[in-house]
């Protein structure tokens, strides 16, 4: 036995979660009815059937079979290295805490202590579409980038997705922030499968991780992603929607955020284009504000004012050495990939291309042309580092 399956109160909230992950509110009422998750499984099975009343649609759901199967469940994770969570534990995310279909518990996946990863520091989602356009990547990464440079660094929130989702957590990642992944399977799935290498590079990143309510062997379906986003705008104060078509998942966030009272922003874009008619939407129903500087944005975001100085100073001198010889697209993406360098010393091109996402041709083309412009040095292995300047 360990120390989460001697806590009733840890079995208690993964029972909860897998009788009612889908009805929180229905297990929030039973808590408030007893005082605590340790009180309600101290009744016995007799006395929790008759808390559900007799005619109740939910008999039988917390039978003392389903106790044993969380015990289980929580014996297993610790094994293979994963964490529980209750409502009631002290690390629970305290945003979250406050809504009021909260789930009952999170499953945790990460290098970094539960301390250090709900620690306070304030959480930004990041949302939209996955058939992201250029315009969106291009911005999404600089409202990251433009976060970075706040004096309080927040903690960015997305939920591993393809398009708008990828984008933030490896722009957050590149620009030194950290980052939380929510899953809508179990903590021992990944959706996509191929992003799992972003995965275990969040997981061993300090202060980040993945989270998930599901219980393990939990696969991926329409309901479970409606789920997950539930958690995605809980966890923040401001949820900042990309782009999003008239109906999707980023969508569905930002308006659960707005419902919990939490701040939401949207990315403008152009009116005839799909993908912008979602941000158009909650902005003409005010339910959002409209990013219109993002440099603005950190300040409205209560982490302080960004301050210009604090910019890199290997983006700067990129963008003066290329702005008259490169387009404004081929200069931002050296100054990702140099970012990206020096925060990763020792990546070879493979790596570098598959963590941005990029085709390793034009991968390998401009490290070339940061090598022989003396802003990155490879050594025989190809493992690329920032050449130190002299002061």
């Amino acid at each position: 036995m360990n120390d989460y399956t001697k806590n009733l109160t840890a079995v208690g909230a993964c029972a909860l979660g897998r009788a009612f992950g889908y009805e929180p509110l229905v297990a929030h009422r039973l808590l408030e009815a007893t005082g605590s998750v340790e009180a309600l499984f101290s009744l016995s099975e007799k006395e929790r059937e008759e808390l559900l009343g007799p005619f109740s649609r939910y008999r039988g759901r917390l039978s003392g079979a389903l106790i044993d199967e969380a015990a289980r469940e929580l014996e297993t994770i610790h094994k293979e290295g994963y964490r529980f969570i209750s409502l009631e534990d002290e690390n629970y995310p305290a945003l979250l805490r406050e809504c009021p279909d909260c789930p009952l518990g999170l499953y945790i996946r990460s290098d970094s202590p539960v301390g250090e990863i709900f620690d306070g520091a304030p959480c930004i989602s990041i949302v939209g579409t996955r058939d992201i356009s250029p315009y969106g990547k291009e911005w999404c990464r600089r409202i990251v980038f433009a976060l970075s440079q706040a004096p309080v660094k927040p903690v960015i929130v997305s939920g591993m997705a393809l398009g708008v989702d990828i984008t933030a957590h490896q722009a957050a990642m590149e620009a030194g922030l950290r980052t939380i992944g929510v899953l809508p399977t179990g903590i021992d799935d990944m959706y996509p499968n191929f992003h799992r290498k972003a995965a275990d590079r969040i997981c061993a990143l300090p202060g980040s991780a993945l989270i998930t309510d599901f219980p393990t062997g939990t696969t991926p379906q329409a309901a479970t992603f409606l789920r997950r986003n539930r958690i995605i705008a809980g966890l923040s104060g401001a949820t900042i929607l990309v782009e999003s078509k008239k109906k999707g998942g980023g969508l569905i966030t930002a308006n659960t955020a707005f419902s919990y009272g939490r701040e939401v922003w949207v990315l403008p874009g152009r009116i005839e284009d799909p993908r912008s008619q979602g941000c158009l939407q909650l902005a003409a129903g005010h339910i959002a504000e409209i990013i219109s500087d993002v440099t603005l944005l950190p300040e409205a975001l209560g982490l302080g004012r960004f301050n210009r100085r604090r910019k890199a100073e290997l983006a700067d001198e990129i963008a003066d050495r290329y702005r008259d010889a490169l387009s404004v697209n081929e200069v931002d993406m050296l100054q990702q990939l140099a970012t990206y360098i020096k925060l990763n010393r020792g990546h070879n091109p493979e790596e570098i291309s598959e963590a941005l996402g990029w085709d390793y041709m034009q991968t390998r083309r401009r490290i070339s042309r940061l090598c022989s412009d003396g802003f990155v040095e490879q050594d025989l292995l190809l493992r690329c580092a920032i050449v130190v300047r002299n002061a």
